[in-house]
């Protein structure tokens, strides 16, 4: 019993447990129920809120923009308004002009239509003068061809071959005008194309000899070189090719040869032989042949430094090699090297002068006497073994190798760089200084040249100027025409040609002068 009634409380604890829990999910349901409402009631205000103050935030907006349209549509009225009276106002100027212009035309007219009527007028006039004038010029025609008993057609003939012949005379002396103004302006343009190059590039120069002397340290090693009974001497003699002299000058021996390599290279081994100290035949040979490689090292080096500084490129080794040899080879006392640079640089300046191409000058100049490197060793004139040395080394350029070999005029060439070559070689070549020239040959030829010129008929004076690169010859006007001068220069140039030997070219200048003086008293 007692069992049952435990049991009994534990279901009835249990089922109030169970009520009790139902109950509470009852309330809670129902609280979160009422607040959930709550929550959604409180969101629907501020949603109305909102919409309230957008609905009130979109009307400022909207009276906002109607007014910033309401000022932008004034505006731009006012804009068009001021630009319909700038319009209007040109407008008007304009119609003020055109009215002003018709006014204008009209006077205008009015005053053409006068001028028509007066030229009318005189156009009648003018007829009417033509027609009395035709009928005189008949009558004088009637009346000359009765007095000179010709027809009209006879006396046209011979009029017209006297206003021919008068044509013939004024277009000769026009044509002759003509002729002289061009030679003068080519001359002129010539000299200054000259006189530029020539200023723009200047070279110290001195005349080299054919002897070349080294100091001795003492007069004791005079007699080493000379060696036991002469063998010395000899065998340097034989092996260089070169004389040695030896006489009473002071520590100083002579090389004499007119073989400049050769004389450079016994230089160097006779130099050699003094420094080492140790001469005898053996040694000469070894130290002959040290020098002979020096000296063919110091060609090729010059020959490229040359290249090098004249800025001519694709140059064949050989031709290189040879341009270093013309360093030992001298013209007239004028070293080849020296004057064929020069020659390089005064066609390239006178070719820059005339729009040529300057690169090609220069590189025929620097080659246009390449022969005289080997002219030594072959037959013929350097100029044609030059350009035979430059076919062979491949030398492709027809404007230098025409350059090359007629420079002299041996070739017919039509290049212009040829004619550049032949100037510039002529202006290195004559220029004072340039080639050794004794003052005694340089008196004789100026003498000569006065004589010649003195010779003619009707000369009064001969002046040779310019270091006898001109003769002026005065005339006297009463025994010479002007026609008789022309003659004159031509017969002294051929004098000259044949009678003298001068390097460069000489000018005759011919003058003959009438002069009229008068005093007032």
């Amino acid at each position: 019993m007692q069992k049952i009634s435990e049991t009994l409380k534990l279901v009835i604890i249990g089922a109030i447990v169970l009520i009790a829990s139902m109950v509470a999910f009852f309330l809670g349901y129902l609280y979160r129920k009422k607040i959930a409402e709550k929550t959604i009631k409180s969101a629907e205000q501020e949603a109305q809120r909102i919409v309230e103050e957008a609905k009130k935030q979109a009307e400022a907006y909207k009276k906002e923009a109607t007014l910033l349209a309401k000022e932008e549509i004034h505006r731009a009225r006012s804009e068009f308004d001021r630009e319909v009276r700038e319009r209007r106002a040109e407008l008007q100027r304009f119609e003020r002009r055109l009215i002003q212009k018709e006014e204008m035309l009209d006077k205008k007219m009015a005053s053409v239509e006068e001028k028509e009527e007066q030229l009318n007028q005189k156009l009648k006039d003018i007829q009417k003068l033509q027609e009395e004038i035709e009928l005189l010029k008949q009558k004088e025609q009637e009346e000359l061809q009765r007095i000179s008993g010709l027809t009209q057609e006879e006396a046209k003939q011979i009029i017209l071959k006297s206003v021919e012949q008068d044509v013939k005379h004024d277009v000769a002396l026009m044509i002759k005008e003509l002729e002289q103004q061009a030679k003068e302006e080519a001359d002129k343009k010539a000299r200054e194309i000259i006189a530029t190059a020539i200023q723009r590039y200047s070279s110290d120069y001195v005349a080299e000899n054919t002897v070349s002397v080294v100091t001795l340290p003492n007069d004791e090693m005079k007699g080493r070189i000379i060696g036991r009974e002469g063998r010395n001497i000899k065998t340097f003699e034989t092996v260089t090719g070169i004389d040695l002299i030896i006489d009473d000058t002071p520590e100083a021996v002579i090389l004499s040869g007119f073989d400049p390599i050769r004389r450079e290279i016994a230089k160097l081994t006779l130099e050699k032989l003094i420094l080492d100290g140790r001469i005898h035949p053996a040694r000469i040979e070894e130290m002959y042949e040290k020098a002979k490689r020096e000296v063919e090292n110091k060609i090729r080096e010059e020959g490229e430094r040359v290249v090098f500084e004249l800025g001519i490129h694709n140059l064949h080794p050989e031709l290189i090699k040879l341009i270093g040899k013309l360093k030992y080879r001298t013209s007239y006392g004028q070293n080849v090297l020296a004057h064929s640079i020069e020659v390089a640089n005064i066609a390239g300046i006178m070719a820059a002068e005339l729009g040529l191409d300057q690169s090609i000058a220069k590189r025929a100049g620097l080659l246009h006497d390449i022969g005289k490197a080997v002219d030594h060793e072959m037959e013929g004139s350097h100029a044609l073994i030059g350009y035979e040395l430059a076919k062979k080394y491949k030398e492709t350029n027809p404007d230098v190798l025409e350059a090359i070999g007629g420079h002299h005029g041996e070739m017919e060439t039509r290049s212009i760089y040829n004619v550049l070559i032949q100037a510039a070689d002529s202006v290195s070549a004559a220029r004072p200084g340039a080639r050794r020239e004794s003052l005694e040959s340089y008196i004789r030829r100026l003498q000569k040249l006065e004589e010649i010129a003195n010779s003619f008929d009707g000369v009064e004076k001969a002046y040779a100027i310019q270091a006898g690169r001109e003769i002026r010859i005065m005339v006297k006007p009463d025994h010479v025409s002007d026609d008789d001068i022309v003659i004159m220069a031509r017969e002294i140039v051929k004098r000259i040609e044949s009678e003298l030997d001068y390097p460069g070219q000489i000018k005759v200048n011919v003058i003959r002068e009438v002069r009229a003086v008068e005093y007032a008293k």
